[in-house]
């Protein structure tokens, strides 16, 4: 019996892709907690979805834009399919035997509205697109900074995330004006901080397993 291996320049682009599809499930779980960093206010799902704004800059940096697009078209499968799985445990019967403060937590932590869900799905795929389209963009100014890039296009990317997010969850229910400044200035310095190094790592990574230079 033979076993396929991936080629050698394929090996990085499939690690980062697994990797990939776990920071999209992984940002609707933390994105339940509020995390306080200093005077910044913001739910921890940002944390992974800056992941996969930094790995996908990385992709595209690496393997070029249009792969970097699959990437993130493909990241809906995990998306949707860990809503659905959400959604089914949810709804099967609960073990009497279950730790009875986690019996009223799951569902608080895990489930959502509707509205929230939706939000989630057109922002991810409205905003990481954008990223990558303005990364490859910035790519053809910033010389060899990637890091550069990677910021501005996360920066404004982030911004037109939160307003989506926020106006489609939010709008008529509670005022959002002051939650968008605080969640696009946490996301804008966030961003500043976190992917200029994801984008490092991720492309360090990705030529090491391919077989190529590691030099950014």
């Amino acid at each position: 019996m033979t076993v396929d291996t991936p080629a050698a320049d394929a090996r990085g682009l499939f690690a980062l892709t697994v990797f990939y599809g776990g920071m999209v499930t992984l940002g609707g779980v933390l994105g339940a907690k509020q995390v306080a960093l200093g005077p910044l206010a913001v739910e921890a799902g940002i944390f992974p979805f800056l992941t996969l704004v930094g790995i996908s800059s990385g992709v595209a940096e690496l393997y070029g834009k249009a792969t970097a697009d699959r990437l993130v078209r493909f990241g809906f499968v995990p998306l949707l399919f860990a809503i659905f799985l959400v959604w089914l445990v949810i709804r099967l019967p609960t073990d009497p035997g279950m730790y009875e403060p986690a019996k009223a937590a799951f569902p608080i932590i895990l489930a959502q509205g509707w509205r929230m869900m939706a939000a989630g799905i057109l922002a991810y795929g409205i905003s990481v697109t954008l990223n990558i389209w303005l990364f490859a963009r910035l790519r053809t100014v910033t010389g060899r900074w990637a890091g550069l890039a990677g910021f501005m296009a996360a920066a404004l990317s982030q911004i037109v995330d939160t307003l989506i997010f926020i106006t489609a969850s939010f709008y008529g229910e509670r005022p959002i004006l002051t939650l968008m400044a605080g969640q696009m200035l946490a996301k804008v310095v966030l961003s500043a901080v976190l992917v200029p190094l994801i984008i490092a790592l991720v492309v360090r990574v990705g030529r090491r397993l391919d077989g190529r230079a590691a030099a950014i």
